[in-house]
């Protein structure tokens, strides 16, 4: 019986290393057959080689045309730097913002001779502190000899901003400072027109536009509204009014002498001799400390 058993065994064990043999041999010749017929993506070094220098010379073309754009921007750049300084060359004269940085340099200098040369002969300039315009150069050299005087040694414009238009305007916005620390409400704006005489730029019409010291905020909008309403209902008057101011500040004139002159004058020539008076008080209380520190300290 043990016998039979044991024939019985190893005819199991012979069955299964002989399916096992040939399932080995019927897959690996299959595989083998596979590979021969579609092999891996191999790639040689020599292909490698050529695959990168085709990357890099990509990489490099890809630089190029940046840096050929690069060198464009800065081409073209260059060419409207160069024409610039060509037309100054070939005109003989600065620009006009570089006119007008002189003109300011002048007054700060105090030289109105200098400063004689930036005014052209039909200037005109209309400084809104004033009523009427200076027409001519005789009175426009003569309202700034008087603004020299009134700046006295140690104040001087401060240009802030300079911004020039088509080549002959100009937009400074400026300050006044008292040895280098701003006095209050000095900031205002100037345009400039300036002219070509000659091989020069002189300054040919000028509009001066000042801080004022009055903050009126909000009134200035609820009597804008009220204005702009008479005008929606009365258009045919606004018209003829905005046509005309010099009659509404002639009437006005008028109304003024007739009526309010002879209350307000005086009091206003109190008001002003009052203040001259605290003016002069006030300088020589300022001049008696400096006399008492000046013998506190040389003590």
């Amino acid at each position: 019986m043990k016998e039979s058993l044991f024939l019985v065994s190893k005819a199991m064990a012979i069955a299964v290393n002989f399916s096992a043999q040939s399932l080995r041999q019927s897959t690996f010749p299959r595989a083998m057959a596979d590979l021969a017929l579609n092999p891996l993506p191999f790639q040689t070094p020599h292909q490698l080689e050529q695959k990168g220098t085709k990357k890099q010379l990509h990489g490099v073309a890809i630089k190029r045309q940046e840096s050929n754009k690069l060198t464009n921007d800065h081409g073209v750049s260059l060419i409207v730097s160069s024409s610039n300084s060509d037309s100054i060359s070939i005109l003989g004269h600065p620009s006009a913002a570089d006119t007008i940085k002189h003109f300011y340099t002048c007054i700060n200098e105090r030289n109105l001779n200098k400063l004689g040369g930036f005014i052209s002969e039909d200037c005109y300039i209309e400084d809104c502190s004033f009523f009427n315009p200076f027409n001519g150069k005789k009175e426009v050299m003569h309202f700034f000899d008087l603004l020299m005087r009134s700046m006295g040694q140690n104040v001087k414009f401060i240009i802030e901003h300079v911004c020039e238009g088509d080549g002959i305007t100009v937009g400074v916005n400026w300050h006044l400072e008292w040895k280098q620390t701003q006095i209050p409400f000095t900031r205002g704006c100037s345009f400039y027109e300036c002219s070509e005489e000659g091989e020069i730029l002189v300054i040919k019409k000028a509009r001066t536009i000042i801080e004022s010291p009055l903050k009126p905020g909000g009134v200035v909008l609820v009597l804008l509204k009220n204005v702009t309403t008479i005008f929606d209902e009365f258009p045919q008057a606004a018209e003829w009014l905005l046509k005309s101011p010099q009659v509404i500040i002639q009437s006005m004139m008028k109304i003024y002498a007739m009526f309010l002159a002879p209350l307000i004058n005086p009091l206003v020539g109190s008001y002003v001799r009052i203040w001259e008076f605290m003016a002069r008080l006030f300088a020589l209380a300022i001049k008696i400390v400096i006399y008492i520190s000046k013998i506190l300290f040389s003590s």
